[in-house]
């Protein structure tokens, strides 16, 4: 663990040879030593990468994003945004668990706002990621022995009384879990603040969910929790994630089929700018789940193939239900707000293998055309 300051403590590596030197990579929260020194940017500067980003949203056919990287300090940026009329994307703005004090104390709910722009959820970490290996999981990895990950220091220790303290307040939690142990505890602290707080509508949320133990994967249902899950990301892990995952393992990874069948909530998006932000890129992973590589052309563990109507619903209705909002979109039906795109190719009837090469002829926000290909 890596002291931070005084009084906070997170997960991270500042990776060393042999001889104790600096290599030069810094895992996960260890890259703060990065980030301090870097000039922060202006306003200006801001609202330019914004409109910057949700005109290319529009271009890709994506109508609302949940933004959960911003550690809500953006809200302001959209604001303007949208003051000027030229924010083309619906944005529902996350801020870091440990602010839930601040949230609780302005009386502010979850997703409280405007269709545009709604505040009101809290997202925090429990692990790391695979490809770094500092995601959490019960036994080592494959190809680091000696490692089992990295849990963020407050998964242990304050992080279950922070989710309570901020479900009873009113407030969405999301928390990120990749490994499997990471998964498991915070369906094990979701179970507890649900015992405690009682039972409502709160859409508890896993960011990720990759990789699952067997019996986990049905708590999703029963325990009516979503997976917020990035399609995207499996055909890209699957060229290498056998290096460090064995067999019993990687059957709980990316198990799209297994959740669905079990009764869970499937709300798909991309982590970009992790990975490409375009929605059609990540229904043709998810239903055809060929790695980029090009060596698994019937697909990465094919059992969990979904269909195309599937992965369509993972990214619409699923996402609109992750933040409240199922009601008013999600679904092309009267009433609902006027969110749609018009493609290049029938993606129900074309072969799958072909949904990547798709294009976005135009796309739609709040009835007015956002994007048009020229």
């Amino acid at each position: 663990y890596l002291a931070l300051s005084e009084f906070v403590f997170v997960a991270g590596e500042i990776v060393r040879d042999a001889a104790g030197n600096p290599t030069g990579i810094f895992k996960d929260a260890a890259s703060y030593y990065i980030d301090k020194v870097i000039p922060a940017a202006t306003f200006e500067q801001r609202l330019e990468a914004a409109q910057a980003a949700t005109d290319h949203a529009a271009s890709v056919g994506v109508t609302s994003v949940q933004d959960m990287s911003s550690n809500g300090t953006e809200i302001g940026v959209y604001q303007e945004l949208l003051r000027r009329g030229t924010l083309k994307t619906r944005v529902y703005n996350c801020s870091p668990l440990a602010d839930y004090k601040r949230w609780a104390n302005t009386g502010v709910r979850r997703a409280f706002g405007d269709p545009m722009l709604r505040v009101g959820c809290l997202k925090g970490y429990a692990d790391g990621s695979l490809g770094s290996t500092t995601a959490w999981f019960f036994a080592p990895y494959l190809d680091a022995p000696n490692s089992t990950g990295l849990a963020m220091a407050d998964v242990t220790t304050t992080m279950r009384q922070d989710i309570q303290n901020a479900d009873k307040a009113g407030l969405q939690v999301r928390i990120h879990a990749i490994g499997d142990r990471a998964n498991a505890t915070i369906l094990d602290h979701f179970q507890a603040v649900e015992k405690t707080n009682g039972t409502w509508d709160r859409r508890f949320t896993i960011e990720h969910a990759q990789h699952l133990r067997v019996e986990d994967i049905k708590r999703f249902g029963s325990q009516k929790v979503v997976a917020s899950m990035q399609p995207v990301h499996a055909i890209d892990d699957g060229r290498w994630a056998w290096k460090r995952l064995d067999p019993p393992r990687l059957k709980g990874t990316y198990a799209f089929r297994t959740l669905l069948d079990t009764g869970g909530v499937l709300a798909f998006g991309s982590d970009s700018p992790v990975a490409p932000l375009n929605p059609l890129f990540g229904i043709y992973a998810a239903v055809t789940r060929r790695t980029t590589d090009g060596k698994n052309p019937d697909g990465w563990l094919p059992e969990q193939k979904i269909t195309v109507d599937e992965a369509v619903r993972g990214f619409t209705w699923g996402s609109a239900y992750a933040e409240f909002q199922d009601d008013e979109k999600g679904t092309l039906e009267v009433g609902k707000l006027a969110d749609l795109i018009i493609l290049s190719d029938d993606i129900f009837t074309i072969d799958p293998n072909k949904i990547g090469d798709v294009k976005v002829v135009t796309t739609i926000v709040n009835g007015k055309v956002a994007f048009e290909q020229k």
